[in-house]
C-alpha cells in the first residue's frame, strides 16, 4: 500500500459505519483513506463483540440492503451459514430480525472489502486536529500515527468515529446530553451447563454479594434493582449487562468506562467461582471494548426529532430508511425504556442530518448524525449506521467529481449511485 499525501475522501473512524463510508467513496471511484484507531475493522460488530447487526427489514419487507448487506451476506456465505427465515414474520420481537454472524469471519471480511474497493487503511491511528484549506477546498487532516504526527489533505471528511470526534476538531458544535445510556461489554463464558443452574439459588445468592458490596446487579444484567443473572448466563455472556461509566467522547471518559466494564466482569467471575456449577468457569473470550449506546450528536443542518422518526417522515432530502424501536436504555429501574413503532411506520433519514451546521466538505455517518436523543436511540443501530454510511460515501464521492459541497450534490444523482450500488432509497417527499 502507497499512502498518499492527498485523497478526495478521507473517512475517519473504521467501525460499521466508516468501513462501508470508505468502500462506497472507492467503488465510485475517489481516492480514499479510511483512518481506525484500532487494529481492527467493524467497530461494535467486531471489537465490541455485537457481530448480530439489524434490522434490515421492516413489516416483511426490505428497507436497508446495499454494501452492509453484501458484507452480511458475504459473512455467511464464508462461514457456511445461510440467512434466517424470520424477516417476513411481524409477529416475532425485533431482535429476532437481526443477523448473528461469525464475528472472526466478519472481521476478515472488513479488510478483505475494503482493500478489494481499492481504498487506503491506516489501522492504529487517530485523527490529531483538522484545518480547512483556502477556500474551503478541503481539508487539512492531521494524524497520530505510530511513528508520530503526519499531514495529508483530503477533499471531503467523513466523521464516522461514533463520538464526534472529528466533527469537534472542526470546530462545529454538539449536542452533548447530560446523562448518556449504559455501555455494555460482551464477553464469552464458557465451563457450566447453563441449563443445570439453579437461578434462584444464584440469584439468591448474588443479592447477598451486591449487599456486602462486592457486586453491582448491573454487573449481570440491565436491572439496577434486582439479581437477575438468567439472561447473562443463559448467554454466556452476549449484551447483557450495563456498565455505567460517564460519556465516553473522550479518552478520560472512554477510559474510565473501559477500567470498569472489565472491572465489572472480574466481580462477576470471583462471583460465580464460588457458586456450584461454575468450577471449571473460563472466560472463553472479551470484546476489546465496551459498546457505547451513546455519547453525542452533531449540531446538524438539519435534525431528526422523535415525531419525525415515529411518524415515518418523508424527507425531500431522504437517503437512507431505518427500522427500531425507540430503545432508552437506563442507568435506574428495569433498565431499558422500549417503544415499538406503529405497523407500516418505516422512518427515513435526511441528507441534512448527516452534515455538520456551518460544514463546507464535512459529513458525518453512524451514531452521530443530527437527531434527539429519543430519536437516536433507534438511528443509533448498525444496519442504519450501514445505509448513512454508504450515503456518506456516496456523496462525497459526488461532491469531489462534481467540486461541490456535499449539500450541492443533487439528491436525484446520489440516489441513482447508492442504486448502482445496490443500496435501498426513500421516496423522496
Amino acid at each position: 500500500m502507497r499512502m498518499l499525501k492527498s485523497y478526495d475522501v478521507v473517512v475517519l473512524g473504521g467501525g460499521t459505519a466508516g468501513v462501508v463510508a470508505a468502500i462506497q467513496a472507492a467503488r465510485a471511484g475517489a481516492t480514499t483513506l479510511l483512518v481506525e484507531k484500532s487494529g481492527v475493522l467493524g467497530g461494535t460488530m467486531t471489537n465490541g463483540g455485537i457481530s448480530h447487526p439489524g434490522i434490515f427489514h421492516a413489516w416483511g419487507k426490505q428497507i436497508i440492503a446495499g454494501i452492509g448487506w453484501e458484507l452480511v451476506l458475504r459473512t455467511l456465505e464464508t462461514s457456511g451459514q445461510s440467512l434466517p427465515d424470520t424477516f417476513s414474520d411481524i409477529t416475532l420481537p425485533h431482535w429476532r430480525h437481526q443477523v448473528r454472524l461469525d464475528t472472526f469471519v466478519l472481521t476478515m471480511l472488513c479488510d478483505e472489502m475494503v482493500v478489494e474497493s481499492g481504498a487506503n487503511v491506516l489501522l492504529h491511528t487517530m485523527v490529531a486536529a483538522l484545518k480547512p484549506l483556502a477556500g474551503n477546498s478541503g481539508w487539512e487532516v492531521s494524524l497520530c500515527t505510530k511513528g508520530g504526527l503526519t499531514t495529508i489533505e483530503g477533499r471531503v471528511v467523513i466523521d464516522a468515529t461514533g463520538d464526534a470526534n472529528g466533527t469537534a476538531l472542526a470546530g462545529f458544535a454538539l449536542d452533548v446530553p447530560q446523562e448518556t445510556q449504559p455501555a455494555t461489554l460482551s464477553f464469552r463464558l464458557t465451563g457450566y451447563d447453563h441449563a443445570a443452574i439453579d437461578y434462584e439459588a444464584v440469584n439468591r445468592a448474588y443479592a447477598e454479594w451486591v449487599a456486602s458490596g462486592k457486586g453491582k446487579f448491573t454487573d449481570v444484567s440491565w436491572d439496577s434493582q434486582n439479581p437477575r443473572s438468567e439472561r447473562l448466563l443463559k448467554t454466556y455472556g452476549n449484551n447483557a449487562n450495563h456498565i455505567i461509566a460517564g460519556n465516553s467522547r473522550d479518552s478520560v471518559g472512554k477510559t474510565m468506562l473501559e477500567l470498569e466494564g472489565r472491572n465489572s466482569l472480574l466481580r462477576v467471575y470471583r462471583f460465580l467461582r464460588t457458586q456450584p456449577g461454575f468450577e471449571k468457569l473460563r472466560i472463553e473470550h472479551l470484546s476489546p471494548e465496551c459498546g457505547v449506546r451513546e455519547s453525542v450528536t452533531i449540531k446538524g443542518k438539519k435534525r431528526i426529532t422523535e415525531t419525525d422518526y415515529i411518524s415515518g417522515r418523508s424527507w425531500e432530502d431522504g437517503v437512507c430508511y431505518a427500522y427500531y424501536p425507540i430503545d432508552v436504555h437506563m442507568a435506574t429501574g428495569a433498565g431499558l425504556q422500549k417503544r415499538s413503532l406503529e405497523k407500516g411506520v418505516v422512518p427515513s433519514i435526511p441528507r441534512g442530518a448527516l452534515l455538520p451546521a456551518e460544514s463546507h466538505n464535512f459529513i458525518v455517518a453512524g451514531r452521530a448524525i443530527s437527531s434527539d436523543r429519543n430519536a437516536n436511540s433507534a438511528l443509533r443501530v448498525q444496519a442504519t449506521s450501514m445505509a448513512t454510511g454508504q450515503a456518506a460515501g456516496g456523496v462525497a464521492a459526488l461532491a469531489v467529481g462534481m467540486k461541490c459541497d456535499p449539500a450541492e450534490v443533487p439528491i436525484s444523482m446520489l440516489h441513482e449511485l447508492l442504486r448502482k450500488h445496490k443500496a435501498i432509497v426513500p421516496v423522496v417527499a
